[in-house]
């Protein structure tokens, strides 16, 4: 049984630390706002501030939106770093820049402690099913030690390499997913414009190469028009700045990301933040002058 520390107890790190709870471990727990009632029936401890969590854990993990909110839960006033005693493991969950990332680890191994980046994959519905993809950055040996941690949140677990590189995978993940979304909004208006039922063409190409998660969940909320998060575009939006601001550096060239962050712009532009990030298609509707499901005229042969 380990003295775990979680911070950030939103629709993701909620589910995420009642499993580690519901594993045996010993749980202080921290957020700015008030604690679930889930966790504190299961007997998770609520501290005063991030720095309790670190004095009282000795794996302390944080699960915030972004990141200057993880600079804030590690370095600011009565942070992690302020609680912190040799041979600790600070583990963040968060999706982050991985050029920051680096300065963060470098930080807390200076105060004698490890430091793993584990971003995930899969959302609400990975979370609560404890089914996350983990991708994981750091040392082996902090790994090691975590990972039937990591175990009872995620089903998929992989130390991909050091200090940032699991922030790098789940960004290259965040490139993947929305160009999939993309792809499968054109492909889904293309057939309803054509005057196909797109419920039936998603369920055809199921059968085939073109057969995907993101057909299976996100052509299905395209075609019933189911919007609610989810992951909100705004969020997903954050990702891939990430991708473009760290191309940007390296002078890569990243054109398809652009466009899809641009998509996501329109959609935010006509109140759409709050968004599932399937609901990227409607961008495309606005330019189609259709949606999907819309009843068509006969094309001409």
């Amino acid at each position: 049984m380990s003295k775990v520390g979680f911070i950030g107890l939103g629709i993701m790190g909620a589910p995420m630390a009642g499993h580690l709870r519901a594993g045996g471990h010993e749980l202080c727990i921290y957020d700015v706002k008030p604690a679930p009632k889930s966790l504190t029936d299961q007997g998770a401890v609520v501290c005063g501030s991030a720095k309790e969590v670190a004095e009282k854990s000795d794996i302390i993990i944080s699960m915030v939106p972004d990141t200057p909110h993880v600079a804030a839960v590690l370095f600011g006033e009565n942070g992690v770093a302020s609680g912190l005693s040799q041979g600790k493991i600070v583990i963040d969950m968060s999706s982050i820049s991985p050029i920051e990332t680096k300065r963060f680890a470098q930080k807390i191994n200076v105060l004698g402690c490890q430091y793993l980046d584990a971003p995930v994959s899969g959302g609400e519905v990975g979370a609560k099913a404890a089914s996350l993809t983990i991708m994981v950055g750091g040392p082996e040996d902090a790994f090691k030690r975590v990972k039937p941690l990591f175990e009872l949140m995620g089903k998929n677990v992989t130390l991909v390499g050091g200090n940032g590189d699991g922030q790098t995978c789940k960004v290259a993940n965040q490139i993947i997913v929305a160009l999939n979304i993309e792809a499968v909004g054109e492909a889904l208006l293309f057939a309803s414009r054509m005057g196909a039922d797109p419920a039936r063409v998603r369920a055809a190409l199921m059968g085939g190469f073109a057969a995907s998660r993101i057909l299976e969940v996100h052509g299905e909320r395209m075609v019933k028009r189911t919007f609610d998060p989810g992951f909100r575009i705004e969020l997903h939006q954050k990702d891939l700045n990430l991708a473009l601001q760290s191309a940007k550096a390296l002078g890569l060239s990243l054109p398809n990301t652009a466009t899809a962050q641009e998509l996501f712009n329109a959609c935010v532009a006509h109140g759409g933040k709050a968004w599932d990030h399937s609901a990227l298609v409607r961008a495309l509707e606005l330019l189609a002058n259709h949606e999907i499901g819309q009843k068509t005229p006969a094309m001409l042969d």
